[in-house]
This record gives structure tokens, C-alpha cells and sequence, in this order.
């Protein structure tokens, strides 16, 4: 498959199993794409039943992971992107830096920078800015100010932080925003038997979509937070749970997940070096990590250090399943810990889903630049049989593959068994 057929598949379902370096597709476009065929061609049966196959395949691999013991889900930024209309990194650069934000390409004003951004910009030597990052820059900021004094680049800093928390929380209350992608996802996870251990959910970000989402299914979040009017992160909340008591008895509420917001949320602020839960945070104490240049200094201050140790711990623990969806392993601090545990971790199950898959591959295999080099690891790893699945498909294309979680009964199992034995 060429690099152009590969762009051509983003947003298209498809798949690549273990030991396999063969796309696999997942629908007739997926299929057309794939074999090179018009868009349109009519399929020949034969390959409407390799299709077939391919679906009952994912669903059979997504059904037995999820009954796994222990359970993850880890989600990028990309799952906030599309339907559910979160604003996109480069969205987040355009209004937080430029003079006209609502320039259009080719207009007047296009792509050019405010004069305090520009400023600021020369000030801390940021020079990226033919493929600019948000975070890139506040980080680069932060490093800047730890050497130096500076009230204009400090006020900067905040007014940045103030755009990034309006923008990253506004958006859910656009009537055309959907965010039934997540409570899909958590109607389906979070469906665990109640004596297997919670659903964990790590993001890497800030805004409010699964507290959304549970809100609605009326589903509670241990997220590390305090059960009193003023909420305080303290880490120990992680290890409490939720029973109900009748008489003697007691059982699991269930329908409870875990949270661990991994670089902050839109709702958290910084005050005597405690992090509360606030509606609206002061932007100059909004406890946000930046996932960039000198991530590593700030991932070892609380609550990052707390959260980022249990995202380590998750990955240690064996018959494990964690499932990746819209992150560009562009993150060293997260990405490294992920590739390890695949490699030292027999039991670890790992299912990453991304709306390019295809593409991030194919790219990091021709060492392509704007690609991050972790995508060709994966595909390697996955070709020499360790327990790697990877999926070409959006957030919410994700969701829709994975079945309704529930325990099988002893004569499911063993019909189930007797099915995959006879293939």
C-alpha cells in the first residue's frame, strides 16, 4: 500500500492485527481503498464475506478484552475533535496568538501574529512557527521564567491560559456539539461485573466531555477529589469505592469508573498548593500541564506526580487491557511508559485506535517528519507477534465497534471457546 492510499483511508474503518503487516478493511470504501478499486466498485461476494470476516474478528478481539480483569481507556485529544466539536490544537494557537483570529486562509491578516504574541515570541526564542504548537510555546514560556523576572511575559501567559479555558469549555455548551460518543463508551466499559476491578479512564485533556457524559447516565467518577462542599485532590480518594449496604450485606454500586485527568482539567485550580475543583478557575492559578518541552519538570508536581504514577501503575498490572483512542504519541512522558509495558508486560492487551493509523505508520516507517517515530515501534512490535491491535478509525468509530460489555455465562464461554477453536 502506497503512502497516498494510506492518507486516502483516514476516517476510513480498517484494521492491522498481530503478526500481520496487512491492512485489513473493515467496510467496502476501507475495501476499495485498500485493493486500489474505484470508489463505488460493487463488491464481489468473496469479498463481502473477507469483510464479514473482519468484522466478527475485531468484535471477537474487543469482546474478549474487555473481559479481561483489569481494564483501561486512554483518550487523546483527538476524541474530542469532530462531532463532539472540542477546538483542535492548532485551533487553540490561532486564538490564543494571532491578530485576527477570525482570518480565513489567503485573507488580510491571515496567519499573522498579535503584536504582544510577537513580542513575546522573540522574547522566550520561540521560533516554531511554521508548524507552531500551543503547549510547545507555554512550555518554552515556563522555561523562560524560571530564569528570568518578566511581567510582560508572565500577564501573557495568563491571558493565554484564560483563551485555552474558555475554548476548552464553551464548546460543550454548542447545541451542535455530540458528545454521545462518550456516553456510549461509558454505557459499554463501565458495564464491568461488579468484583472485577473499576474502569480506569486516563485523558490527556482539560475539558469536561466524560463528566459530561456520566452526568447525563447519572454515573458516578472517583476522580481523586474530596466528597466535601469545597473539593480537594488528594490521592487516597483513589483507592475508595462505592458500596451499598443492606443489613449485614454489602455489594459494589455499579456503573462507577475511575478518572485520571493526566494534564489537568478546565476545573482545576492551584491555590497554597492544593488543587480544588472550581467552575470557573482563576486563569492564573489553573493547575494545566502542558504535554510538551519540559514536561518531565512539571509532571513531577502534584496532582501530576499522584496521577501520572497510578497511569504507570496501570500499565504494570497483569491481564490487562488498555485501549488507545485519538492520541498521536507525541507525548514522550506517556508514549515511552506505553511501549515499555507492552514490551516487559506479557498480559498487557493493547488496541489503538486512531482516525490516520494507517497514515501515522506508513509515515514514521518512511521517517517522515510532523509523524511521531512511536507509530513505526508499534507496527514493528505488532508484526513480531506481541499482543498489538491497531485500528484506523475515528473516536467515535471506535466506539461503535466495541460490543455492549457483559459477562458471559459458563455455556457462553464454552460455546464461545468451541467457536474460535473450530476456525
Amino acid at each position: 500500500m502506497t503512502n497516498k492510499d494510506n492518507q486516502s483511508l483516514d476516517g476510513q474503518l480498517a484494521y492491522l492485527k498481530p503478526n500481520s503487516h496487512d491492512w485489513k478493511p473493515l467496510t467496502g470504501i476501507s475495501h476499495n481503498i485498500i485493493s486500489g478499486q474505484e470508489a463505488g466498485t460493487e463488491l464481489a461476494p468473496e469479498d463481502q464475506k473477507k469483510i464479514a470476516d473482519s468484522k466478527q474478528y475485531i468484535s471477537d478481539m474487543l469482546s474478549g478484552a474487555l473481559q479481561l480483569p483489569n481494564l483501561s481507556f486512554f483518550s487523546g485529544s483527538g476524541a474530542s475533535l469532530a462531532e463532539v466539536k472540542g477546538p483542535s490544537m492548532w485551533e487553540l494557537w490561532v486564538q490564543s496568538m494571532w491578530a485576527k483570529p477570525e482570518a480565513k486562509e489567503g485573507k488580510d491578516g491571515y496567519d499573522e501574529l498579535a503584536e504582544n504574541a510577537a513580542k513575546v515570541c522573540e522574547t522566550v526564542r520561540y521560533s516554531e512557527l511554521e508548524n507552531p504548537n500551543i503547549e510547545h510555546f507555554l512550555s518554552q514560556c515556563d522555561a523562560y521564567l524560571l530564569f528570568n523576572d518578566d511581567e510582560e511575559v508572565s500577564s501573557f501567559i495568563v491571558q493565554v491560559k484564560k483563551t485555552i479555558l474558555e475554548a476548552c469549555t464553551s464548546f460543550l455548551d454548542d447545541p451542535n456539539s455530540d458528545t454521545s460518543a462518550y456516553t456510549s463508551l461509558l454505557q459499554k466499559l463501565a458495564r464491568r461485573r461488579v468484583r472485577d476491578p473499576r474502569l480506569k479512564v486516563f485523558t490527556t485533556n482539560y475539558d469536561m466531555c466524560f463528566e459530561t457524559a456520566a452526568s447525563e447516565l447519572g454515573m458516578m467518577i472517583v476522580d481523586g477529589f474530596s466528597y466535601t462542599r469545597n473539593r480537594r485532590f488528594d490521592g487516597r480518594y483513589f483507592n475508595y469505592d462505592v458500596v451499598r449496604r443492606d443489613n449485614e450485606s454489602h455489594e459494589f454500586v455499579e456503573g462507577i469508573f475511575q478518572l485520571y485527568k493526566l494534564h489537568g482539567s478546565v476545573s482545576w485550580e492551584r491555590k497554597d498548593n492544593v488543587i480544588y475543583e472550581k467552575d470557573t478557575p482563576d486563569p492564573a492559578n489553573a493547575a494545566l500541564i502542558y504535554p510538551a518541552k519540559g514536561k518531565y519538570q512539571q509532571a513531577f508536581v502534584q496532582p501530576h506526580l499522584e496521577l501520572f504514577s497510578r497511569f504507570i501503575e496501570a500499565l504494570r498490572t497483569p491481564n490487562n487491557c488498555l485501549i488507545v483512542a485519538g492520541f498521536g504519541f507525541n507525548d514522550d512522558h506517556l508514549s515511552e511508559p506505553i511501549i515499555s509495558a507492552i514490551k516487559s508486560n506479557p498480559s498487557l492487551k493493547l488496541i489503538v485506535a486512531d482516525y490516520a493509523a494507517a497514515s501515522q505508520v506508513s509515515r514514521a516507517k518512511g521517517n517522515e517528519g510532523g509523524v511521531s517515530p512511536y507509530w513505526k515501534e508499534l507496527a514493528e512490535l505488532a508484526a513480531s507477534g506481541h499482543d498489538i491491535h491497531l485500528i484506523n478509525s475515528s473516536f467515535s468509530g471506535l466506539v461503535k465497534l466495541i460490543p455492549h460489555l457483559r459477562a458471559l455465562s459458563p455455556a457462553e464461554q464454552l460455546a464461545k471457546a468451541v467457536k474460535q477453536a473450530g476456525r
